[in-house]
């Protein structure tokens, strides 16, 4: 199966978390998991028969990158309705993988089977796809920072507040094992485990970003607010971390980490 088929299963998986994310609001739980965990499903095959058809994990261009970003958002506001019955958590986490879907219908950059000898490593798949969890679930951290700033803003509760710490801390958890992957994978590749390429620097940044996050709200006396904003600033950095450093003349023709290359 080829990249001309990914149409057809977003279209279907999109309105299987479009019903989901109804069901939700109309109180109907049984309704928004069947459906949700259904477009999970139709999502997933393509990803597989991708995987198949380019005889490599789809995991080395941004393109590859972004199918998996766009499966795991309703993935993890699955898990965040499941776990506090946000209702809306699902409405937000199928119009954010929809845009995501819709850069890649626009821009898909799919290649090649080939890759290159770096990324045929045992290594490669985990690294990215524990890296791609994580910045679901901090993404799903953004949009409750979001949520409280402009939206609740007055009227927040200590538990949205308590929700949006434990993304934080399941994201950075994984965030860490991506790490941990991607330095045993350069070790192996490259013969060290870290050499402050322009990637890994901006993953550094972003790392500590969140960890300042956990621990100014873990303070006594914090202002709770500026926390979210820290949060927010965590994820833009985030962002620079994930496709940003594409842009920069550091990584022009130089960074090993820059996809497509």
């Amino acid at each position: 199966m080829d990249w001309s088929y990914f149409i057809y299963f977003a279209v279907v998986a999109v309105l299987l978390w479009g019903v989901g994310a109804w069901a939700a609001w109309k109180n109907k739980s049984a309704a928004a998991y069947g459906a949700t965990l259904a477009g999970l499903l139709v999502f997933f095959c393509f990803i597989v028969s991708m995987w198949v058809s380019l005889e490599r994990p789809p995991l080395r261009t941004m393109g590859e990158t972004r199918l998996w970003y766009s499966f795991f958002l309703p993935l993890v506001g699955c898990i965040v309705y499941s776990r506090w019955k946000y209702k809306w958590i699902l409405s937000f986490s199928t119009v954010l993988a929809m845009v995501f879907i819709c850069v890649n219908l626009f821009k898909p950059e799919i290649h090649s089977k080939t890759l290159m000898p770096a990324l045929q490593s045992p290594w490669f798949a985990p690294h990215v796809i524990v890296y791609m969890f994580a910045y679901a679930v901090l993404g799903a951290a953004t949009v409750m920072a979001l949520y409280m700033l402009f939206i609740k803003r007055l009227t927040v509760t200590e538990q949205e507040y308590e929700i949006t710490d434990n993304l934080v801390y399941v994201g950075l958890a994984f965030m860490t094992f991506g790490m941990l992957f991607g330095a045993l994978w350069a070790k192996e590749a490259w013969g060290h485990y870290w050499s402050w390429d322009p990637k890994e620097t901006w993953a550094a940044i972003t790392w500590f970003s969140y960890l300042i996050y956990i621990h100014y709200r873990r303070l006594p006396k914090h202002n709770a607010r500026l926390a979210l904003w820290v949060l927010l600033l965590s994820f833009v950095l985030l962002q620079m971390c994930w496709w940003g450093i594409n842009y920069l003349p550091a990584a022009q023709g130089t960074s090993v980490h820059t996809y497509g290359a």
